[in-house]
């Protein structure tokens, strides 16, 4: 079978990596990829929103299945594209991606499902929403309705706050149209862990628990990022809350999916809060997280396409996964200035000694190939991964990785893990 990965970061460099050892591949192609991805497929110079070309040249391969890593092509419509010329894929159609495409729909969805979340409401003028939050009080949360590439929320812990995360959106316009409207939501206190489970439109398949990191710098402090580490398992989230989460926060949302006649097909991430009353929802993602797809894969035992192409296929039923009973950790390698203005073209060196280290893979993210030198070219620039019998070997193997890369301006958190390791 023909594989097109689509996507260029760390999440699309694991994936890549778990397909290309699946016998079943014949052959397999990335778009755009990376310099990483370049070493395990064949690379496409095409956007990952590229709908149009896309399709195209899949055609013109003869790809049989396309697996779809970033929201956004999800959300514009890819896998319905692709379905039209005969093309099957992982992912959701557009009308279902719409649980990451707009919050507020998420919202409203859940609630009719009597899925446990937050309390919210929709605004799209300023006056009304200030009026709530004089209302509610802080702490309170702010997001922007659409897709901000994770810069859209603010966990306000003041009205000021609050008040200046709605005039970005509503009056500044800082997320475009992405920010036409607000969710303002209550504030959860508890433990926060990320759950997936792939999806058929009617059957849910739990995947192992992780758990991110989304702040900049160590202590869970600075701005909110797209993530800077990531461990699996979570310990926080036992076998009981896992079986308390399918039961209560994802096969109703799947069932109302359904109902409503755009059933989910594809991975469903829903970024969950522990709290003293159990578990709520957060947010729902359509795509594997990054970085959490990175320790996922590492940990993954069976084959990856087979279980991706039953989703599609709708014969989850019939598959099971095995999982390394090894954790895997991830520590994020970003650029100095991320997440606000990253900065490009540090050149690096040291990746071979890295992925020497026992039990280490090293995942691209954004990088680029500059004539023989190997650059920064993103915010979250590489992914180290590591894996080992235990939580504290798989860190110090991770950090020893990292300590044989040269990244010039380079910055990581050195404490990845800290609440399962203390």
């Amino acid at each position: 079978m023909k594989v097109l990965v689509v996507g260029g970061g760390g999440r699309e460099h694991a994936l890549v990596w778990s397909l290309s050892a699946s016998p079943l591949v014949t052959g397999l192609f990335a778009a755009p990829g990376n310099p990483g991805i370049a070493s395990l497929a064949t690379c496409w110079p095409i956007a990952a929103d590229d709908v149009a070309a896309l399709v195209a040249r899949a055609v013109a391969e003869g790809v049989e299945f396309v697996v779809v890593g970033p929201e956004a092509p999800l959300v514009a419509g890819l896998v319905d594209a692709l379905d039209q010329v005969g093309i099957k894929a992982f992912g959701p159609r557009a009308a279902a991606a719409r649980l990451e495409g707009s919050k507020g729909f998420t919202k409203d969805l859940i609630a009719r499902a009597g899925v446990p979340t937050a309390a919210y409401a929709r605004f799209s003028a300023v006056e009304p929403a200030r009026a709530y939050l004089r209302q509610t009080g802080a702490p309170i949360v702010v997001k922007a309705d659409g897709l901000a590439a994770g810069k859209g929320v603010t966990v306000a812990m003041t009205l000021a706050e609050a008040e200046a995360a709605i005039e970005a959106a509503l009056v500044d316009g800082r997320f475009g149209a992405a920010g036409a409207e607000v969710v303002i939501e209550e504030y959860l206190e508890g433990e926060e862990v990320s759950f997936f489970a792939l999806c058929d439109g009617e059957t849910a398949l739990p995947l192992a628990s992780a758990q991110d990191h989304k702040r900049a710098y160590d202590g869970d402090q600075g701005p909110n990022t797209g993530g800077m580490g990531a461990y699996s398992p979570a310990p926080a989230l036992t076998r009981a809350l896992e079986a308390e989460v399918m039961e209560r926060i994802i096969r109703p949302t799947l069932a109302t999916m359904a109902a409503d006649g755009t059933p989910f097909t594809g991975v469903l991430f829903a970024g969950l809060m522990l709290t003293s009353s159990g578990p709520k929802l957060i947010e729902y993602n359509v795509r594997f997280g990054d970085p959490e797809c990175q320790v996922l894969m590492a940990r993954l035992q069976s084959d990856l396409l087979p279980a991706l192409l039953a989703a599609a296929d709708q014969q989850l039923r019939h598959v099971s996964l095995r999982w390394r009973p090894d954790p895997a950790l991830c520590v994020v390698y970003a650029a100095e200035g991320y997440p606000d203005a990253p900065k490009k073209g540090a050149v690096l060196t040291g990746l071979d000694a890295a992925g020497a280290t026992a039990g280490v893979q090293v995942f691209h993210a954004g990088t680029k190939q500059r004539g023989d030198a190997l650059v920064a070219d993103g915010g979250r620039v590489l992914t180290v991964t590591a894996t080992a019998p235990t939580l504290a070997t798989a860190r110090d193997r991770a950090y020893q990785a990292l300590g044989a890369i040269q990244f010039p301006g380079g910055f990581f958190r050195r404490d990845i893990g800290w609440r399962a390791l203390g």
